[in-house]
């Protein structure tokens, strides 16, 4: 096993295998040591979903239920984007969720207190790229649904900002692909909002815009 690169040169990289599809990808995510992030996580959370979908929804990193269980939005954030997706038109089941960064990064003030999110860094996300990297290569979407700024961020550079150009349609080279991407907020977003119905209502809305783009 690769071991973990200089802090100059994080990268998952040397971790990706040249074969195998998503189980080989899933299986050498465990045990990537391409930043320091996996030493304080849990594991490390892969993206799961349909194989063949036609939507991926890439979101930031795991929080605290995901690192738990080891599987992508099954937090309240989670279950509050698959309702939206549905009242969207978008069949949850049909989609591959994964996130920009694979380990969960937090704060903890004692080791029995909760564990507080912190944002990755622009080092993280770009040492997690081959992981996304990989994962748009085999499942091949024909839309990327951008889940908030640091998704934004790792996919489409650190200049973006998700209130510029939520619910709209981009066309992008990533990773070599020319993709096609709707950036909306991140679902977490909505739980913190004062004002949940009207979040919760501009999420739908922007998701609206990728249901029609794959109409």
């Amino acid at each position: 096993m690769p071991a973990q690169a200089p802090e100059d040169q994080y990268t998952a990289a040397p971790f990706v295998p040249e074969r195998g599809g998503l189980p080989a990808l899933r299986e050498a995510a465990a045990g990537c040591r391409g930043c320091p992030l996996h030493r304080a996580a849990t594991q490390t959370v892969f993206g799961s979903g349909d194989a063949h979908a036609r939507v991926m929804l890439v979101g930031e990193q795991p929080g605290d239920q995901e690192d738990r269980q080891g599987k992508p939005f099954v937090g309240p954030a989670g279950k509050l984007l698959d309702r939206a997706l549905a009242d969207a038109g978008i069949d949850p089941a049909e989609a591959y969720v994964t996130n920009a960064v694979k380990h969960f990064k937090f704060t903890q003030a004692e080791p029995k207190k909760r564990r507080i999110h912190k944002a990755p860094t622009l080092r993280e996300m770009t040492a997690c790229g081959p992981w996304l990297a990989a994962e748009l290569a085999l499942v091949e979407p024909e839309l990327i649904v951008v889940l908030g700024a640091t998704a934004g961020k790792a996919l489409l550079g650190s200049s973006f900002r998700v209130t510029e150009v939520r619910g709209t349609v981009l066309e992008r080279e990533i990773h070599g692909r020319q993709e096609r991407l709707v950036p909306t907020v991140h679902p977490s977003s909505v739980l913190r909002a004062d004002d949940r119905k009207t979040a919760y209502e501009g999420l739908v809305h922007d998701l609206e815009t990728a249901a029609r783009a794959l109409a």
